[in-house]
């Protein structure tokens, strides 16, 4: 089979594709014929160096869709021949979904609803369980989500166009609540509008506060956050009482401080969020109700809803990882076979 691998990290250019024999599964594992690689910035980061690396060779990228096409011992779903979407390909394993063909743990490969494109597929994992694990650690729940479950609830989504602020737009409206989203260009106010968003305000704006607190008066619920160290005197001015604010990634900057006061007297909730470090019981439950919101056609990806898609072949996965890096706006893919 044809895969992409390095060995050593670095730029781009310790990529490379090579030829590699067809993989078994093992217990508790299956085989996924790839159709479609996701990338995400935790791939090109950890192939740059910002894990330990701690095997002779790499096939990167964590997410993915495709056929599985063989099941080891102990495995009675998914079964040979299902299409699945797949999470955290690489976690803790040398062998992401950057390849032909990808084993990994069945846990990993979750059924695919029979009218989701695989494209939609490798869109899922890393963005669309951040964003629910963010949606889903407030102090009052809900822990999980399906429709109706935010009902009367205002979300802030702070970079209501990247790809977990899409997924994270598209989650809020389809479980009942009342989507804010900020964006940094009219380019980005249509995509996040495109997602569902009900209010998009843009920054930078010395009003931003008083935008969000005209449209939320008593402050919002739950906040997406990209950018805590930008935005975190902004969170806590907004935030309702006992919100929770939930961050998963450190753009502009990496340390936060905000006002210790005002965050008690509202019983403000921080909450950190890892997906490679949230436990399987999260992970689980993201996993069913991201597939139940697919189900239900809540998370539709392309131009039309949002989420622009840009595609690479396997033999360029090293230009897709570029694209990323460079903050391609949307959803970069990998086209890696016709599995469908």
């Amino acid at each position: 089979m044809q895969a992409i691998t390095y060995s050593q990290t670095g730029d781009s250019s310790v990529l490379s594709l090579v030829e590699r024999p067809l993989p078994d599964p093992g217990p508790g594992e299956v085989r996924v014929r790839i159709a479609v690689s996701g990338v995400n910035p935790t791939d090109w980061k950890a192939r740059q160096g910002g894990r330990p690396f701690s095997w002779d060779e790499v096939t990167p990228n964590q997410d993915g869709a495709g056929i599985v096409d063989a099941v080891g011992d102990g495995v009675d779903t998914p079964s040979t021949g299902q299409r699945v979407w797949v999470y955290l390909a690489q976690h803790e394993r040398p062998t992401g979904t950057a390849a032909e063909y990808a084993v990994i743990p069945a846990a990993r490969a979750v059924p695919l609803a029979d009218d989701a494109s695989s494209a939609l597929g490798a869109s899922l994992g890393v963005p669309a369980m951040t964003a629910h694990r963010a949606l889903t650690v407030h102090e009052h729940g809900p822990s999980r989500l399906a429709p109706g479950a935010l009902n009367g609830r205002t979300v802030l989504v702070q970079g209501g166009a990247g790809a977990v602020g899409h997924a994270a737009i598209q989650l809020a409206a389809w479980a009942g609540a009342t989507v804010i989203a900020t964006v940094s260009s009219d380019e980005k106010e249509a995509l996040a509008r495109a997602a569902g968003a009900h209010h998009v305000l843009q920054y930078p704006n010395d009003a931003l506060a008083d935008g969000i607190r005209e449209l939320a008066p008593n402050g919002v619920e739950h906040i997406v956050e990209v950018a805590i160290a930008d935005n975190a005197a902004l969170d806590v001015e907004v935030i309702a009482n006992h919100g929770s604010i939930g961050y998963y990634a450190d753009n502009g900057g990496d340390s936060f401080s905000a006002a210790v006061r005002a965050s008690f007297a509202k019983n403000v909730r921080w909450q950190g969020l890892l997906l490679y470090t949230v436990g399987e019981d999260a992970l689980a439950a993201a996993a069913e109700d991201v597939s139940a919101a697919v189900a239900d056609g809540a998370l539709p990806v392309g131009d039309d809803a949002g989420l622009p898609l840009t595609w690479f072949p396997l033999a360029d996965t090293a230009a897709a990882h570029d694209a990323v890096a460079n903050g391609a706006t949307g959803k970069v893919l990998i086209r890696v076979s016709d599995a469908e």
